[in-house]
């Protein structure tokens, strides 16, 4: 009888092109797969929750795969950890309920997005450097404006393959970590594709008096993908966990 698995893990993304296979590039999703079939000495395809766009990391991801006769998997995650680059790490794998999908029994998603207002070298991998001097008041003003919509086609990247651009947003704040480094948390039940990166170039437009409070509104409200913001670069951005 087959068993669904979670495998629970983290990644660098700055060498792949997003998790989900493709066919012009590496992705993360390949690289578990052939190393999990390897092991198994059997095809394993794994679901993963979400798809992270390339050069966007994960502190969590999770994924499912099902399979019959696994019967250690704390050695099954020492031997994966073996075999795998360093910059994918997995936590652990244990069975869950076969009616459980990574994906589809997600009940929210949190993404950071971190920024740095001194030039850093140290966080130059990890984090945007922006030497614009922010209004961060406004800017959580501004996001606050994110709770009490629900259609975000002002975010979502042109042409994107999506039926829906509903999501539901509950939580959206700046914070401050030192005197010149802060990043912004979103919590939703979904996301679209590259709208973290979106809000958070708009709302870097706020904060650079760019565009106004009311501008922001119109935008959240009545807007198009062009009156937003520009999409910010994806290595400062982070999955950070995954809720079910």
């Amino acid at each position: 009888m087959m068993q669904r698995y979670f495998i629970y893990l983290s990644y660098d993304g700055t060498h792949y092109h997003g998790w989900q296979i493709q066919p012009n590039g590496i992705s993360v999703q390949e690289v578990i797969q052939k190393c999990l079939s390897t092991l198994l000495r059997q095809p394993v395809d794994i679901t993963g929750a979400g798809r992270t766009d390339a050069g966007v990391h994960a502190r969590l991801m999770v994924a499912h795969f099902d399979l019959e006769d696994l019967t250690d998997t704390e050695q099954l995650t020492y031997r994966l950890n073996r075999i795998l680059p360093q910059d994918i790490s997995i936590f652990r794998i244990e069975p869950v309920d076969n009616e459980m999908h990574a994906r589809f029994s997600a009940t929210s998603r949190t993404y950071r997005y971190y920024i740095h207002t001194r030039k850093d070298p140290f966080e130059r991998h990890y984090s945007y450097f922006t030497n614009y001097k922010l209004d961060f008041t406004k800017m959580n003003q501004a996001a606050l404006k994110l709770l009490d919509i629900e259609d975000f086609k002002a975010f979502c990247k042109a042409g994107a393959d999506v039926k829906t651009t509903l999501c539901h947003v509950t939580q959206a704040h700046w914070v401050q970590t030192s005197p010149t480094t802060w990043y912004f948390e979103i919590t939703a039940n979904r996301f679209l594709r590259n709208m973290v990166r979106a809000v958070v170039g708009t709302l870097i437009d706020v904060g650079r008096g760019k565009i106004t409070l009311e501008a922001f509104n119109k935008i959240v409200y009545a807007g198009t993908r062009s009156d937003a913001g520009e999409s910010m670069p994806g290595n400062a951005l982070f999955l950070e966990d995954i809720q079910y």
